[in-house]
């Protein structure tokens, strides 16, 4: 997966009281082979599409017995991290100033479909970019809902009784990379931080993408005693489009392990099994040890 993080959903203006007719449900932003939204999967994990190719296609298939209306769209959203490498995405319809943004120029082909009890459909995706863009990779996020039918809810007020339905829908959305001239990876450490929370130890690494695409990888850690025998490890996959907090957490184990510890940190987007080797920018490797605080 690329990231496993939270996605919020940026909502526009709406009428009063109109949030009677519905209740949206976000679900979490893994990037799996497959995902599920609603109990509708979708594949694959991240659409790619480029200057050679400007069409790109999606299958989502609904594995349940009954029907699943879906819609698709487009909104922009990158990985976003607070000073303690907590990550979510922000979803954006409208006013997006990131020069790297792709929306504008995407369409889906159907938008909206109703797929029958256990079976699937493709959805092709065109791109017509302006001319002129820079060499580098441009985003999108294809945002997959699918409608779970209809429940009634009693509400009670003092002077009537209401009964409101309430619509299920389950959102989830995949990226959508589209490549153009020479496409370049290179990360950069700016920070390396790792301090002792009981019986974990905690890193944070700071980050900052020197490309022009997305740096795709994986960030691994290793807790070394004075020996270098290795205490404990830990990875998790990443993806960097601007600057970007991570924090990993490796378990103090105790044993026959000498004082001072440190932190071997290493980012490599070597690796990678959910991502097609044809597919992968491949970048710098990063090899970095930090003292325990």
């Amino acid at each position: 997966m690329e990231q496993m993080m939270k996605i919020k959903k940026i909502p526009a203006k709406s009428h009063a009281g109109s949030w009677w007719g519905f209740l949206i449900v976000t679900a979490l932003a893994g990037m799996l082979a497959a995902r599920a939204t609603a109990g509708v999967l979708v594949a694959p994990s991240v659409v790619f599409m480029s200057d050679h190719n400007r069409t790109g296609r999606m299958t989502v298939q609904n594995p349940t017995n009954a029907p699943k209306e879906v819609s698709i769209s487009f909104s922009f959203g990158l990985p976003e991290s607070d000073s303690l490498g907590n990550v979510n995405i922000t979803l954006q319809d409208s006013n997006v100033t990131d020069t790297r943004s792709a929306l504008g120029w995407l369409r889906a082909f159907p938008r909206k479909l109703i797929i029958p009890a256990n079976g699937s459909q493709i959805v092709r995706f065109v791109a017509s970019p302006p001319k002129g863009l820079a060499d580098g990779e441009y985003w999108a996020r294809i945002v997959v809902e699918s409608q779970e039918g209809v429940t009634s809810v009693p509400t009670a007020s003092d002077n009537e009784q209401i009964t409101t339905k309430l619509n299920m829908i389950m959102r989830t959305a995949i990226m959508l990379k589209y490549r153009t001239g020479s496409c370049v990876a290179e990360l950069k450490l700016n920070e390396a931080e790792a301090s002792r929370q009981d019986s974990t130890v905690e890193v944070v690494v700071d980050l900052s993408n020197q490309g022009n695409v997305s740096y795709v990888g994986i960030l691994a850690a290793r807790l070394l005693d004075s020996d270098n025998k290795e205490i404990s490890s830990n990875d998790l996959q990443l993806a960097v489009y601007h600057d970007l907090k991570r924090r990993i957490a490796l378990p103090v184990k105790y044993g026959n392990f000498r004082a001072p510890y440190k932190v071997e940190v290493s980012i490599s987007n070597k690796g990678r099994k959910d991502i097609p080797s044809d597919d992968m920018i491949f970048g710098n490797d990063i090899l970095y040890t930090v003292n325990l605080n």
